[in-house]
């Protein structure tokens, strides 16, 4: 955001390259020439500062990984913590849980497919994937309540239901893209819909 830098942690530095714009740069850098071939210089040049300015910042290319796979995992787990995922059936707290991460993703689009690249090769990347499983386990308790209140198929592992839910949600990352017509309420939609219609239990 353009303008006179202010003196908290998000305002600092020069105008026009506040905390988040950086991080947005970074993230859009290391999707094009991935996170190991990304150097400082190669950001600084991007933004057009010099590299003692994005360390006023940040203290290192990996804390930028650090803060960018954050932002992803604290929107998601965030998402978690909204009371229609904490009261009422397990069938309807899941829908809900699947239809705001949806929207989660693309609201977050670039830090969440960064999240979903990252492979091990750092702790920081170790601990995002740590995060990761902890995200996925407590979605897979989720399913597995309501696959015991008889509002989901019982033939089903609850794991593998959860994987699948999520491989499909994770997928938009691979074809969506902004001003492509389609609102984030619309995926939503019919990712919830394609996944509940086929799961819910008909009797």
């Amino acid at each position: 955001m353009a303008g006179a830098a202010t003196n908290n942690g998000a305002g600092r530095g020069r105008p026009g390259y506040d905390l988040d714009s950086l991080l947005r740069t970074a993230v859009k850098v290391f999707h094009e020439r991935g996170y190991d071939g990304t150097s400082m210089e190669d950001l600084a040049k991007r933004l057009g500062i010099t590299k003692s300015a994005i360390y006023y910042h940040v203290s290192s290319k990996q804390e930028l990984l650090r803060m960018s796979v954050d932002r992803a995992l604290d929107a998601l787990f965030a998402v978690l913590d909204e009371p229609e995922s904490l009261e009422g059936p397990a069938i309807d707290r899941l829908h809900h849980v699947v239809r705001r991460s949806v929207e989660v993703l693309v609201d977050e689009l670039p830090f969440v497919t960064l999240l979903l690249r990252v492979r091990g090769n750092s702790k920081v990347e170790r601990q995002a994937l740590a995060r990761r499983r902890e995200f996925d386990h407590l979605v897979g308790e989720l399913v597995a309540e309501a696959e015991r209140a008889g509002s989901l198929r019982l033939d089903l592992d609850p794991a593998l239901t959860s994987r699948l839910l999520f491989g499909m949600v994770n997928s938009v990352i691979e074809w969506y893209r902004p001003r492509q017509g389609l609102t984030k309420e619309e995926i939503a939609e019919a990712v919830t819909t394609i996944a509940f219609e086929g799961l819910k239990r008909h009797e």
